[in-house]
């Protein structure tokens, strides 16, 4: 009598958009006999970054951003609240320790492993920076629930001055939602009345407003009506809060009274312990097969790649589908369908510019973006995709 073959393992690491949309992508194909599925998330529950943009405009209310992670997930999917602690290669194992201080230890044994943990804000990269934020006074940001809702403490104190707002580095998350900001920022203030009084520059470390050409020849016209000075060429290299000035590494030095910035971003600490990644903690990452590059039956998705997209929702929400093609192909055997299993670097998102008005970013490897004029429709689209986004996204169901 044959013994029957055990059935492989496959491990998703984070519960952000790729490793939710993954793992149910892999539980609506794979029969319960054919793979386990296991999802490990660090905090259990699963948030809606993009809302974080609107909360210091009261825009947003922060408990709608947040559901529990298992919530989202097909039953059959095995879901764990825990720090993936170390990776063993060798052995295919990971370290897995218990939410919450439990102390308890896990080891768990993998047959294929997908890295989708995300990447996270590195404000100790800008000296002076952790101790402005931690002040709380003049310097802010919105890559967080708690520091979206700390600058909406501050927009609604400020009284006029000069605001700066800048990108401390490159990449980051979301790479529209500085411009998005900031147009958003300028509509805030003109119905406060506070427009006239108020100064506002944008600062980026690149020669031109955005890093694609076509995105920075709309938004730079954009920023020029209405009032909105653009500083190039300003790579932040400290911040002196309590002189209020911030200095670059090309020896300028500005003042601001309200200093809103995008803090450097580096890749998950999972990503930096397992020996993969790259000295900024970026796993490199197979541009069409996501495949860490140089080890078999590991791949990545999401913010934690270096593919040269946008790190957001919409990048990591195609790859989930090129990775799910593969484990499916390579599961059952089968030969991967280049269609489906090749990712094309599509991405999708659209782009706030003030007073009820959006457009639309899309492009891949192949295809710069042509971003329409802003207009209403655009901004409806993207309201209403924020509000469907739980019943679409998370179950895979677009």
């Amino acid at each position: 009598m044959a013994r029957a073959t055990p059935r492989p393992t496959i491990a998703i690491v984070g519960g952000g958009v790729g490793g939710t949309v993954l793992a149910n992508l892999l539980a609506r194909e794979l029969d319960k006999d054919e793979a386990q599925i296991v999802l490990i998330d660090q905090s259990g529950q699963h948030i809606y970054q993009p809302g974080w943009l609107y909360i210091p405009f009261n825009g947003q209310d922060p408990q709608h951003l947040e559901r529990p992670e298992r919530s989202l997930l097909r039953h059959r999917i095995d879901f764990e609240v825990g720090v993936v602690e170390q990776l063993d290669r060798e052995k295919q194992s990971l370290l897995i320790t218990g939410h919450a201080g439990s102390g308890s230890n896990e080891a768990l044994r993998y047959n294929y492993l997908v890295i989708a943990s995300g990447a996270r804000i590195a404000p100790e990269e800008v000296p002076g920076l952790p101790e402005a934020l931690a002040d709380g006074r003049h310097v802010h940001h919105f890559y967080t629930e708690e520091g979206a809702e700390r600058l909406r403490q501050a927009l609604h104190d400020f009284r006029g001055g000069r605001i700066a707002v800048a990108i401390g580095g490159i990449p980051y998350k979301c790479p529209p939602a500085p411009l998005e900001f900031t147009f958003m920022l300028e509509e805030y203030l003109r119905k406060r009345g506070l427009r006239e009084r108020t100064k506002i520059t944008y600062y980026s470390p690149l020669p031109r407003a955005f890093s694609i050409q076509s995105v920075s020849d709309l938004a730079t016209p954009l920023l020029e009506e209405r009032g909105i000075e653009t500083r190039t060429f300003f790579n932040v290299a400290e911040i002196d809060d309590r002189r209020h000035l911030m200095r670059s590494l090309e020896g300028e030095e500005d003042a601001y009274d309200l200093l809103v910035i995008v803090p450097p971003h580096r890749g998950a600490l999972i990503a930096e312990r397992s020996g993969l990644a790259d000295a900024q903690g970026w796993l490199p990452t197979d541009r069409a097969t996501l495949e860490v590059k140089g080890q078999e039956r590991i791949f990545a998705l999401g913010d934690v790649t270096d593919l040269p997209v946008s790190k957001s929702g919409a990048a990591a929400h195609f790859e989930a589908s090129v990775v799910a093609e593969r484990l499916i192909a390579a599961i059952r055997e089968r030969t991967v369908n280049p269609r489906e299993g090749c990712y094309d670097g599509r991405v999708m998102c659209f782009m706030e510019t003030g007073y009820s008005q959006a457009t639309r970013i899309e492009f891949d490897y192949e295809h710069p973006p042509v971003p329409p004029k802003p207009g209403w429709l655009y901004h409806v689209e993207k309201s209403l995709f924020s509000k469907a986004y739980w019943y679409l996204v998370p179950p895979a169901r677009v």
